[in-house]
């Protein structure tokens, strides 16, 4: 696969060279068109200067790249996070920045999976979509494509450093940090939230970053990873669940980890079948992770007594990550294959923004 040149750059001065953009279509509402009978079909991006004049004044040269056969936001899995992650790792010394064109439905699990894989990113790597397709009236596809492109080849002001050197969702005037993301709205335009961490940027009549909270520039290069382990669970606490489905759900054949989604600050019933299926589970040597099913706050396990027990049987608390982040994080970080000490440490550190720091600590960062 080629990228394709869509949007040539500038004139500029002599030794000088015009940002360029990769556009990586992997399917979604955002690359369908409609076509003269009304009807849903795929864009030609061979097309997209006409689609959305605007990219002509961007001063960028924009080139695309899509997958063979484009897919269903719905249909994602690890295997496409790893495909995604090769292609960006074999066109990284090529491109200013990138944008991946994505479904709503699983764009906050992919930018998760994808901010974990690449390891010392130094260029934007921008998720967007939209939720109505290029040709409707009200279309929000425009509006998202062209800024994730403006994002994406930012730079400090004065032509300096690159201005976001991480994995983020662009949405409906919100850049959002890739492992905060969240999907929260099916029919409006704010589709996405950014959980327990300020947005890093708004567009408003113009871009507004606050680099305060942007990650820095690494001081190592690129690393791309090419494993996960997809032998995990999330299991969803609410009041009646019962032993034979927590039974069922932990006791899966070969299950490594487990997202476990407690009430509140990180509460879970104290009944005894539960504690013991928590203790086979931890027992076999499965991780389980605690995360809290609010939407804002974090874990503390031992505020309560329904929290206490979990620390005794081995649960890691999660802190503030969210549900999308956990579990792509558990994938990751068991398919790096390290000791069980090990990766226990890199499930309570912070590897890629997705944990604030303890507000025992007086930094803790609230949205």
């Amino acid at each position: 696969m080629e990228p394709q040149i869509i949007v040539e750059g500038p004139a500029v001065a002599a030794g000088e060279q015009a940002r360029s953009v990769l556009v990586l279509y992997t399917g979604g509402t955002v690359g369908m068109s409609v076509n003269k009978r009304g009807e849903l079909v795929p864009m030609d991006f061979t097309q997209i200067r006409k689609k959305v004049p605007e990219m002509r004044q961007l001063g960028m040269q924009v080139s695309v790249l899509s997958l063979p056969e484009p897919i269903d936001s719905s249909n994602v899995t690890p295997a496409e996070w790893l495909l995604l992650a090769g292609i960006l790792q074999q066109h990284y010394a090529q491109y200013d920045g990138f944008v991946v064109l994505h479904g709503t439905d699983t764009m906050a699990y992919s930018a998760a999976a994808l901010s974990y894989l690449l390891e010392n990113l130094g260029k934007p790597v921008i998720l967007t979509g939209a939720q109505v397709p290029v040709g409707r009236i009200r279309t929000d596809a425009r509006r998202n494509l062209v800024t994730a492109l403006e994002i994406a080849a930012a730079r400090h002001p004065g032509g300096g450093a690159v201005r976001v050197p991480e994995v983020c969702v662009f949405f409906n005037d919100v850049l959002i940090r890739g492992t905060r993301a969240k999907k929260v709205e099916s029919q409006h335009y704010s589709a996405f939230r950014s959980e327990n961490y300020p947005p890093l940027a708004r567009a408003g009549i113009e871009l507004e970053f606050d680099d305060t909270l942007l990650r820095p520039l690494p001081a190592a290069p690129l690393r791309v990873h090419s494993q996960l382990d997809d032998r995990v669970v999330v299991l969803k606490l609410f009041p009646g669940i019962t032993e034979r489905t927590v039974r069922a759900i932990l006791g899966a054949e070969d299950l490594r980890g487990c997202v476990l989604e407690t009430y509140g600050s990180g509460n879970a019933p104290t009944s005894p079948w539960f504690l013991d299926c928590l203790r086979e589970a931890t027992g076999r040597g499965v991780l389980v992770l605690n995360v809290s099913q609010c939407e804002e706050g974090r874990v503390i396990q031992g505020r309560y007594e329904t929290s206490a027990h979990l620390t005794e049987l081995g649960v890691i608390g999660g802190e503030d990550i969210t549900t999308e982040a956990a579990i792509t994080k558990l994938m990751y970080v068991l398919g790096l294959g390290h000791d069980a000490a090990t990766t226990r440490r890199l499930l309570m550190s912070d590897l890629r923004g997705e944990i604030s720091p303890s507000p025992a600590a007086g930094t803790s960062i609230r949205a």
